[in-house]
């Protein structure tokens, strides 16, 4: 039953990634009427917010974009940085989201930041505990266990990410909006562009979840 599950979530997942890669295509292709690019609409939503400790730069690769809030920087692809199109306005405006939950104390992005190295550690060695603890599972069944436990980090740094993502396409939106960035006509396509990202971090979840009752069940069923 766990398999059919696994499976599922691969297709789900495989058809979120390719519907947002079309998506993001297409609307790359869509112009913004003021002729503002990402790095314009992401300097000025920062302006907005009063925010001018943080620094917008490009970066290499295709949907790399993020923010760091170690170095205050709004890091956009080359696909976004320079280009003036609605999907780079969304996309800007997004990552600019975080800079103001970073700015404005937002609680999940505080717990996110906060579980940061703990996620990085456990990546590291939660691979070699868990196949270590399902080889010696009848003779040292806690191996298994602190491998869950660890495997557990990173399914709540997934779940956790979940409302901050969303939250920051909902300050886009709203600022997107009023800031007369998008208008009646190409709103939408923001909003629908923010809404296939945000699904790959949902699939993305439920695949850590599944995968961490998977281990649990193997924990628990280890005397059948």
């Amino acid at each position: 039953m766990i398999w059919i599950v696994f499976i599922g979530i691969a297709i789900i997942s495989y058809m979120v990634q390719a519907s947002l890669k079309s998506k993001f295509e297409k609307y790359s292709k869509l112009p913004l009427t003021n002729g503002m690019t990402g790095r314009d609409v992401a300097e000025k939503m920062l302006r907005d917010n009063g925010i001018y400790d943080v620094r917008v730069i490009s970066t290499a690769g295709m949907l790399t974009d993020h923010y760091n809030p170690t170095s205050k920087t709004v890091n956009l692809s080359e696909g976004v940085y320079g280009s003036c199109s609605v999907a780079a306005a969304a996309v800007a405006a997004h990552e600019c989201g975080h800079a103001v939950q970073h700015a404005r104390a937002y609680a999940p992005l505080q717990l996110r930041s906060a579980l940061v190295p703990v996620v990085q550690f456990s990546s590291s060695i939660v691979s070699w505990v868990l196949l270590g603890g399902i080889l010696m599972l009848q003779s040292f069944p806690q191996l298994l266990l602190i491998g869950i436990c660890l495997f557990a980090t990173t399914t709540l740094f997934s779940l956790i990410t979940l409302p901050v993502e969303i939250d920051a396409s909902r300050r886009a939106l709203v600022w997107l909006s009023s800031a007369g960035i998008t208008n009646s006509y190409n709103h939408n396509q923001a909003k629908d562009a923010l809404k296939s990202a945000a699904y790959t971090y949902v699939v993305a979840a439920l695949s850590s979840l599944a995968t961490l009752i998977y281990y649990v069940m193997i924990y628990m069923n280890r005397r059948d």
